[in-house]
């Protein structure tokens, strides 16, 4: 008997280490690839414009393999429900993931189907890894660390070396992005892949010099493990990549544990007891995002953001430290700025960095500030970044 099976793409945009592309090839004799563009998920239309890439390169990726790619816009578990009905798929295997949304989606995903879930952006998935002392996730960072890095994980998932379709169903046309953004990074895996291999030989002295402003030796990578073009897991494994670059991608699982515990962490404090109450002075928040407070450093973080779509994560820890320690306004409303303008959006990494800069997350120093003139003398102390992003 043929089975067939809807493989819904959400933050795994790729092939090479895709377990949930591996666990329908396996599952199923067809794969039906589907991509659904939700209103109800979380991005802006810088972000948008990477997706839009991404799918077109997913879709030559998979038509290599003799399959393509079908692309929907609508409610998730309702358009799969349609593709299923049109393709006779009894069986729907998607990625996990964390979050409100992704947590909704999952309820009502298979219908009177079997729904598989493999696993999703991580390296170490949220739940896997809990404290000695006992609670359903890590609170604090270093003793996640320690507990990551001898975690034992995952096989990498071989890619397909033939995907089998049945006569897939129309797509829908999306509609064209409208980034706000003018200097974008391309979208999708085959880029992503180029981008890795043009920093990775050079990242050697990452440790030393990734926060440094004017001299952006970041990797650039996160737009692409965002929407999962790369895998978080072989970038982690890659012995060419520096420790120091290794424990931001924990950074990254740390976060996504901490929202799969607390799914209210996009708009409610997540440390109990928290002093969560904020002024209000829309004149500064606009300066704030607009980057005209006068600030030097702030100001030239805040303009990277709207030209780039991007921010060199130091400029990150400062603009926000500013906006929530020294002017008193609220972290919900920074990190809804950054939401609207991020080509890397991802939800537990923007929101849990935001709660963490404002004391209400997981900063076990709720207290510290971010001396705006001491980090600038630290970070940039040419001017160099300050000078690149000044108004003209």
């Amino acid at each position: 008997m043929t089975r067939t099976a809807v493989l819904l793409f959400t933050r795994d945009l790729r092939v090479h280490d895709n377990p949930a592309l591996a666990a329908a090839c396996r599952a199923a004799d067809r794969v039906v690839p589907l991509y659904v563009e939700d209103p109800g998920r979380r991005t802006n239309e810088n972000q948008r414009a990477f997706l839009l890439a991404a799918l077109d390169d997913l879709r030559d990726s998979l038509e290599a393999l003799g399959g393509g790619l079908v692309v929907r816009a609508g409610d998730t578990a309702a358009q799969v429900a349609e593709v299923r009905e049109a393709t006779g798929a009894d069986l729907v295997v998607c990625a996990s993931d964390a979050g409100r949304f992704a947590a909704s989606v999952l309820e009502r995903l298979g219908g009177d189907a079997e729904l598989r879930v493999a696993p999703g952006p991580a390296v170490v998935e949220p739940g896997r890894l809990l404290p000695s002392g006992g609670g359903d996730h890590y609170k604090v960072f270093t003793p996640y660390w320690r507990a990551w890095s001898q975690a034992r994980w995952r096989e990498t998932a071989p890619e397909p070396e033939r995907l089998r379709v049945p006569d897939l169903p129309d797509s829908h046309a999306l509609a064209p992005a409208e980034p706000t953004a003018a200097d974008l990074p391309p979208g999708g895996e085959r880029a992503g892949l180029a981008r890795l291999d043009e920093w990775a030989p050079a990242s050697g002295d990452y440790a030393d010099r990734h926060d440094d402003l004017a001299g952006d030796r970041t990797s650039r990578l996160s737009p692409y493990l965002a929407l999962g073009c790369l895998s978080a897991r072989e970038l982690a494994a890659d012995p060419r990549l520096p420790e120091a670059m290794v424990r931001q991608l924990c950074w990254r699982d740390f976060h996504l544990q901490v929202l799969a515990a607390f799914p209210a962490l996009t708009d409610t404090a997540y440390r109990s007891g928290a002093n969560d109450v904020w002024e209000t002075d829309m004149t500064a928040l606009e300066a704030w995002k607009h980057g005209t407070t006068g600030i030097g450093i702030v100001d030239a973080g805040m303009r990277q953001l709207l030209a780039e779509g991007w921010m060199h994560n130091r400029a990150r820890l400062i603009t926000a430290g500013y906006l929530v320690k020294t002017l008193g306004l609220d972290w919900r409303d920074g990190a809804a700025h950054f939401a609207a303008h991020l080509v890397d959006l991802d939800e537990a990494n923007n929101w849990g960095n935001w709660q963490w800069t404002a004391g209400t997350g997981n900063d076990t120093r709720p207290g510290r500030g971010f001396n705006h003139e001491r980090q600038a003398g630290r970070f940039d102390p040419d001017e160099a970044y300050r000078r690149r992003w000044s108004l003209p």
